[in-house]
């Protein structure tokens, strides 16, 4: 019985922290991106929805694969421990993801906004102007 409540219990904490962290993590990083991408809104904005979409299936992924490593928990220590190392590599993985998110968009933000920017400008100017 330790074990169906430890997995669900286990469901339910690992999917509302990812749930959690990217909402906070879109409403926050949304001001981020605007700057990495030039004050490009809508470019950042649309940004911002990829990277969300993104989060979710790989932490669901990582959610639902993890579901079948380890000993079920037998007793209630047992599902303490289990329950904060199944816990534990999400948040780990979370946090990676986040740093990883973080570097790549800080080392080619820059590059894709002045591209994009470029293409507008491009797209605006008419064949007269080139």
């Amino acid at each position: 019985m330790y074990a169906i409540y430890s997995y669900l219990l286990y469901l339910a904490l690992s999917i509302a922290l990812t749930i959690w962290v990217a909402q906070t993590l879109s409403k926050n990083g949304l001001i981020f991106l605007t700057e990495c991408f030039g004050h490009d809104e809508s470019l950042a904005t649309s940004t911002n929805h990829l990277l969300v979409v993104g989060f979710y299936l790989v932490n669901l992924g990582w959610i639902l694969l993890t579901l079948r490593f380890g000993t079920p928990p037998v007793n209630a220590v047992e599902a303490i421990q289990f329950l904060s190392g199944k816990v534990g590599i999400v948040v780990v993985a979370v946090g990676l993801m986040h740093f990883f998110n973080m570097h790549a968009i800080a080392r080619f933000g820059r590059k894709v906004g002045d591209w994009f920017r470029e293409e507008q400008r491009a797209a605006k100017a008419g064949p007269e102007d080139i």
